[in-house]
């Protein structure tokens, strides 16, 4: 018999609930974009974990919110597919939280196995967290475990992991077990440099800013990145590039940092913005960039 244990875990919760933090501590190397700003992660992203005899196919998925934007609903309907798809549900609930994004998640999950998974536990006391798990457990019937976990203090790591690997199915690997994840190095690199300018830039812009990644040229030593940041409006892009060229100039510093942190090797990044108007509103534009509806 075959004692492996294969399966696609989806994390879920509200938008900043720390999916992509959570998945990047995981996996122990930086692939998912990670920002203090809410909605920043747009599509799923697979990322896979070994653990012990088991291979954990994350699905890093947008938050769940009801905007009205057309990016926005791409945004939702991107986490209700990864709610439909995958064997078991992660819900992310930090220990600050309001029981209601729970509850809400409930009404949309239909049930789906899901492990409650308490985030931040570090930034409230140890009463605030016995209240907090103590107000969870009135749904104790609807969730498999609930498991609380630090990031920043590394804790709960291998209890979850453990969990996790529980309730997942008996099934060959499906990947590589060196693979990391089912990504390609231009999506990775697009939300690296997502990441630079939600991290340099405030206010609406980053929500109406993209990035297409035109061009590659790789070396054993050196990759070559060519790099279009779409905004929406001619204001937006005097913003981005900013007086004398300094924002951009902070955004292509920060980008290149995480590209040559994440590939190992120097990186040469070239930044251009383009201005398209009202893309995030518009099906063609979007598809063009690679949001398939």
């Amino acid at each position: 018999m075959n004692n492996t244990k294969s399966g696609y875990v989806a994390l879920v919760g509200r938008p900043n609930a720390g999916k992509s933090t959570l998945l990047n501590w995981l996996l122990g190397e930086k692939i998912a974009m990670v920002s203090h700003k809410a909605q920043a992660t747009r599509k799923r992203l697979y990322a896979i974990v070994m653990h012990k005899d088991a291979q954990i196919i994350f699905i890093d998925t947008p938050g769940l919110h009801e905007k009205e934007r057309l990016l926005n609903k791409f945004m939702l309907e991107e986490a209700l597919k990864a709610i439909g798809d995958c064997d078991l549900i992660l819900f992310l609930a930090p220990a600050t939280d309001d029981i209601k994004y729970y509850e809400r998640f409930l009404e949309l999950s239909k049930g789906k196995l899901h492990i409650l998974v308490l985030t931040k536990i570090d930034m409230v006391d140890n009463a605030k967290l016995l209240a907090k798990i103590a107000e969870y457990q009135k749904y104790q019937d609807r969730f498999l475990e609930l498991v609380p976990i630090s990031v920043k203090k590394n804790i709960g790591k291998e209890e979850l992991l453990d969990a996790i690997v529980k309730y997942l199915p008996h099934h060959p690997y499906y990947y590589d077990p060196e693979l990391l994840t089912t990504e390609n190095i231009r999506d990775i690199y697009k939300e690296l440099i997502r990441e630079a300018i939600f991290e340099n830039i405030s206010d609406e812009i980053p929500y109406e800013s993209d990035v297409v990644i035109e061009k590659i040229e790789e070396t054993p030593t050196l990759d070559r990145v060519y790099a279009m940041i779409i905004v929406e409006k001619p204001s937006q892009k005097g913003i981005v590039i900013g007086k004398k060229g300094e924002a951009i100039k902070r955004i292509g510093r920060d980008a290149r940092k995480l590209l040559e942190q994440f590939s190992q090797k120097k990186i040469f990044l070239n930044l251009i913005v383009v201005v398209k108007k009202g893309w995030t509103k518009n099906k063609k534009e979007l598809e063009k960039i690679g949001y398939i509806f």
